[in-house]
């Protein structure tokens, strides 16, 4: 009984190797970007972020969990300011709300890991008010703006260095209706 399964086992093995062997054999010619951008490699079609969104399209997300064409901005360690390489971002996030009226928006403010989780989610609500205030100072009605923070509940890189640590301490900026 024992042979008749090793047999067995033996021979599933020996059909799954050649079935794989067969299926990696084949040849397909790969179109390259070069070949699908006419001729410019890496180049599409140009398009405005703005083109991409008209305000209720709350499905999207370009970077972190912030409802795309809009863009999160990221902090310094333990602070609750806007570092200037990131005026650019909450400026366009801001210039889109003002060109769509209807639309609503939530700061969620994060952190990394490190502190307490009460240190933390007061950390988040900071930096989800100072970017409510830069884009109220901008044009953008408050009343259309909500704040949440999840200090350090909700990473997007679970790794524990400067890397992982720089990508969670930021605003997301979601779309809500």
């Amino acid at each position: 009984m024992k042979r008749g399964i090793m047999q067995y086992l033996a021979m599933a093995c020996v059909v799954a190797s050649l079935s794989l062997l067969a299926g990696g054999c084949a040849k397909q010619k790969v179109q390259s970007d070069k070949d699908m951008a006419g001729g410019k490699a890496g180049m599409g079609q140009e398009e405005s972020l703005a083109s991409k969104w008209v305000g209720g399209d709350s499905g999207a997300v370009l970077e972190g969990r912030t409802t795309a064409p809009m863009l999160p901005i990221y902090f310094d360690f333990d602070k609750s300011d806007i570092r200037a390489d990131q005026n650019d971002r909450i400026k366009k996030n801001g210039e889109l709300l003002i060109g769509s009226a209807q639309a609503r928006v939530r700061v969620e403010g994060n952190t990394d890991e490190r502190g307490t989780n009460e240190y933390n989610m007061a950390l988040g609500e900071r930096r989800a008010v100072t970017a409510v205030k830069y884009l109220v100072n901008m044009g953008v009605a408050e009343s259309r703006i909500d704040t949440l923070s999840f200090g350090e509940e909700k990473p997007l890189n679970l790794g524990h260095d400067e890397m992982a640590w720089s990508q969670n301490r930021r605003d997301d900026f979601v779309i809500v209706k």
